[in-house]
């Protein structure tokens, strides 16, 4: 799984890497947590135009699908399998309509030595920010204000990651924006970033 990352990047390198109009507004963050704001970018309805957006991640650890009665289930779905997305019920919907790029400087994972776990960061040697295949979700509760929140899209790991842990996020290659964040093109096909470019 992923369960935090960092998102350190200065907004004006941020803007050059995702052809964003302006910088954003935002802060380093060293240990994000999946209770709090994250930026995250999406099209605008309708277009091609990249929108930077503020999510809670995951409010209250998850995504919390549109039919959901109870906030709660937000607990299950920090996370969503590359392999079961599309059809999961807590994410399909999503899947088919409103993906997102989540951004990053890098992430970490807990490996096992013993009966010790040992955090471990991953990021790109580069020390540019890159970004998750993410699903977004809008939630309206029977009281109280509309949300929005959303998941990271996890995969098998790479050569880098497998001896650290099972699970790692899927890093689209920059190539690839485009094509994830359009629900219209086969986001089955999306390319992942080179393995070689990213480092403990």
């Amino acid at each position: 799984m992923c369960g935090r990352f960092t998102q350190t990047a200065a907004p004006e390198m941020i803007a050059q890497q995702f052809a964003l109009t302006d910088p954003p507004w935002f802060t380093p963050r060293y240990n994000i947590a999946p209770s709090q704001s994250i930026a995250a970018i999406r099209m605008d309805p309708g277009t091609t135009t990249r929108t930077l957006v503020m999510f809670r991640w995951g409010f209250r650890w998850g995504l919390i699908p549109s039919w959901a009665k109870d906030a709660k289930i937000g607990h299950q779905c920090i996370n969503a399998k590359a392999e079961t997305v599309a059809e999961k019920p807590s994410f399909r919907s999503a899947f088919k309509k409103r993906h997102c790029l989540i951004i990053a400087t890098g992430f970490y994972e807990w490996q096992v030595q013993g009966h010790a776990k040992h955090p471990m960061w991953i990021g790109l040697k580069s020390q540019h920010p890159f970004a998750f295949a993410g699903l977004w979700e809008h939630w309206t509760p029977a009281e109280g204000q509309p949300l929005e929140t959303c998941t990271i899209i996890t995969t098998e790991p790479n050569n880098l990651i497998a001896p650290i842990h099972s699970r790692m996020p899927v890093i689209p290659a920059p190539t690839a924006y485009d094509q994830w964040l359009n629900p219209h093109l086969p986001a089955h096909r999306i390319s992942q970033g080179s393995p070689a470019s990213l480092s403990t």
